[in-house]
């Protein structure tokens, strides 16, 4: 729920807003596949069940399944990502190193919990890239990163020039720190309190390592076994070559994440990765089959939301600003009694 204390006031009206998101969601994935090389390709809304290749995201959130009349009523699924379909697309087209896609997803997540960033609907530009074997570092993590925060800083300029109110407020470069560090730095603090605190200091993070075990016994957040790589050795106690992109939200005034990423998993960190999560029932699935049978590339991968990419550009205070969703009553009255409209 939302209310008035924060001072919020929206900087475009309506149908300035309507323009500032069509300028964003055709001009940014065009800086994204300049600066990582990736040509768009079509994907999927829904695909069959039981291949393997939907992402379990946190392991809990519930896919939509329907069944399909003219197949006997074999069981179908909205997808939740596209991690796993992407590489798999990366073989079937033939895609060389150094070379990647980019696609628009659009997914439902019934399960995600209704907040001003969240909501049921999630479109996302999900893209991987191909890889050498000898890639799967963190500087090439690292270079991948840098040039996704560069397409948010020219974003940000070329959205400055159209609208002016709507003034630059990224740092010249973002920060890396390991999931570990941050722990240490902060131990009497939740995860995503250590978020904040680390994203106010810096203005825009990388935070790697996500999904393993930290000192304390437990990950920073939740990630599947069998995308990113969150277990390989980085360093003394520094365990993942992936990480999501956080920035300080001056509007909301704490952490916000726009991108997910990550070297996914190799035949090896596969199997470490299903045994740590007790998954190795997956094995004999589509995409694991392929994976473990060499039949996949390696490659480095994610999403970016683009709601949550125009709702940060827009300085908006809630999601509902810059997409059209289904939202509780309880949550349309709080907004409209803090002055702010949904679509």
């Amino acid at each position: 729920m939302l209310t008035s204390e924060l001072g919020y006031k929206t900087l475009l009206d309506r149908r300035a807003t309507e323009k500032a998101i069509d300028m964003v969601k055709s001009t940014f994935p065009l800086l994204l596949s300049e600066r990582l090389n990736l040509f768009k390709v079509s994907c999927p809304l829904a695909i069959t069940d039981g291949t393997g290749i939907n992402d379990d995201l946190n392991g809990v959130e519930r896919p939509v399944r329907f069944p399909i009349k003219n197949q006997q009523d074999a069981q179908a699924v909205v997808v939740q990502s596209l991690a796993k379909w992407k590489r798999w697309q990366l073989a079937e087209l033939e895609v060389e190193p150094g070379e990647g896609i980019i696609t628009d997803m659009r997914a439902l997540r019934p399960d995600e919990d209704y907040s001003p960033i969240h909501s049921l609907y999630v479109d996302q530009w999900d893209w991987e890239k191909r890889i050498q074997a000898s890639q799967r570092n963190l500087d090439q993590l690292k270079s991948s990163v840098e040039s996704i925060y560069a397409a948010y800083k020219e974003m940000e300029a070329i959205l400055y020039d159209e609208f002016p109110e709507i003034t630059p407020v990224l740092p010249e470069e973002v920060t890396f720190l390991d999931t570990e560090t941050l722990l240490q730095a902060y131990p009497d603090l939740s995860p995503k309190q250590r978020e904040d605190k680390i994203a106010e200091k810096y203005g825009a993070v990388f935070l790697m390592g996500i999904g393993g075990n930290l000192s304390n016994n437990e990950p920073h957040d939740g990630r599947a076994p069998d995308y990113d790589d969150w277990s390989t050795l980085t360093g003394e106690g520094f365990r993942g070559l992936n990480g999501d992109l956080l920035v300080w939200n001056p509007v909301l005034q704490r952490s916000f994440e726009l991108s997910s990423m990550g070297i996914r998993v190799d035949a090896q960190c596969l199997e470490k990765q299903l045994k740590i999560a007790n998954a190795t029932n997956r094995k004999g699935l589509f995409f694991h089959h392929k994976l473990l049978n060499g039949e996949l590339p390696e490659s480095i991968g994610g999403g970016i939301g683009q709601s949550r990419t125009c709702m940060y550009l827009l300085r908006k205070i809630h999601i509902g600003e810059v997409q059209a969703g289904i939202w509780p009553e309880a949550e349309i009255k709080s907004c409209l009694e803090a002055g702010i409209k949904l679509m």
